[in-house]
């Protein structure tokens, strides 16, 4: 069977819509989700009771007891807090989380990331530390050079990948 390019990459799109679409009914079962709309501009501190998908632009503190999703369009400066979280945009700060980490095709990360799991889909860019594991996000927090008040200082356990 011989396949065109084009047909290739609609196939290609339409396995990722399915694979969005999957993520977006995986997070609504779960919680209750809020959406930052692709228009919209926040600053400050985002607090959810459930899970989070934002598609806009967020500066501050993000804060989520589910999951938090950061759109393929979304440009998002902030310190996050969820129980996952997964990275399609553009994404500054860092990032603790007790399970997993995703960071999709096209999306890229500048900052530290502390989870039980990291995901990097290949076309991902992350600039930054990943600490594995590393017990509570509590704990991972208190290394953190912002978590101590020391600007360039930087703390390392023996269990943290430099990338």
């Amino acid at each position: 069977m011989m396949w065109r390019r084009e047909d290739a990459e609609a196939a290609d799109t339409g396995a990722h819509e399915r694979t969005k679409e999957r993520k977006d009914t995986e997070m609504a079962e779960n919680a209750e989700v809020t959406i930052i709309g692709a228009t919209a501009k926040l600053e400050g501190n985002v607090v959810s009771a459930g899970s989070l998908r934002i598609d806009g632009t967020v500066k501050g503190q993000i804060n989520a007891d589910g999951d938090v999703s950061l759109s393929a369009q979304s440009q998002v400066e902030a310190d996050i807090r969820a129980q996952n979280v997964s990275v399609a945009g553009r994404f500054k700060g860092n990032i603790v989380v007790k399970g997993k980490a995703h960071l999709a095709r096209g999306g890229r990360v500048d900052g530290n990331i502390t989870s039980k799991t990291l995901v990097i889909e290949e076309g991902g860019v992350f600039h930054g530390q990943s600490i594995m594991d590393a017990g509570t996000p509590a704990a991972a927090a208190a290394q953190s050079p912002s978590a101590t008040g020391a600007v360039g200082a930087e703390k390392k356990a023996p269990d943290q990948i430099k990338v």
